[in-house]
């Protein structure tokens, strides 16, 4: 297994000049690189090696880059995914990280920043829990990434999944509201209306097998709250 200072990794991006940027950079910092130009081939790859992290542009030729973070995202011991590319809105970012990436960065971009969130976003995905969450009828599947409700797999999207992993790690406290941006969107810069706008999203999913799961502390951030409170 690859040490936290030396990761193998897979870059997949079309253009030529970007790829070559970021395999003599990411060489520079020991780590070793693999390169895919196409979605096709990055989809191979991943689906034949053993990779720590993967650099995903989005305009890939054939298919996006989308296609293969939704194609990882529920497998068990995936590589960390950080997604690099020029767009830039905020709905761009949500759908790549809801899609299944860890972290998201615009270019152009600072390479000490890249080998940052790629050493963050690996060590996020090594120490990842193992241990699942149970909770009113429902539990998580934290090695599968799933929500169940008597044994019926509710489906909640990434960005859901890791709020509520979230809240389960602290279940009975408030957990603040960068905490739980932190913890869905990572170093990224997303508006406070967009952690109202995924709770109440979640909420609503709980809310149709048990009410009151999730409690607002105003102006502080959100609790789920312990079965006896119910």
């Amino acid at each position: 297994m690859n040490t936290p200072t030396s990761l193998h990794i897979l870059v997949i991006e079309d253009d030529l000049r970007m790829v070559e940027l970021l395999r003599t950079g990411l060489c520079e910092h020991a780590h070793s690189v693999v390169t895919a130009t196409t979605a096709e081939q990055g989809q191979q790859l991943v689906d034949s090696e053993n990779f720590d992290a993967i650099v995903l542009d989005i305009g890939l030729p054939g298919r996006s880059g989308y296609t293969i973070a939704q194609h990882l995202r529920t497998r068990p011991n995936r590589p960390a995914i950080v997604m690099l590319t020029a767009l830039n809105q905020e709905d761009n970012i949500v759908c790549g990280l809801d899609a299944g990436a860890d972290d998201y960065l615009t270019k152009p971009f600072s390479f000490p920043e890249l080998i940052a969130r790629l050493g963050s976003a690996a060590r996020r995905a090594r120490i990842a829990a193992t241990d699942d969450f149970c909770f009113g009828p429902f539990r998580l599947d934290t090695a599968n990434r799933r929500l169940l409700c008597n044994r019926i797999e509710i489906h909640i999207t990434r960005s859901e999944y890791l709020l509520l992993r979230s809240l389960a790690l602290h279940r009975g406290e408030v957990v603040s509201r960068r905490q739980l941006m932190q913890a869905v969107w990572g170093t990224t810069i997303i508006s406070h209306g967009a952690l109202d706008t995924l709770v109440n999203t979640l909420r609503e999913k709980l809310n149709a097998e048990q009410l009151g799961l999730i409690t607002t502390a105003r102006g502080l951030g959100y609790t789920l709250v312990e079965d006896a409170d119910l």
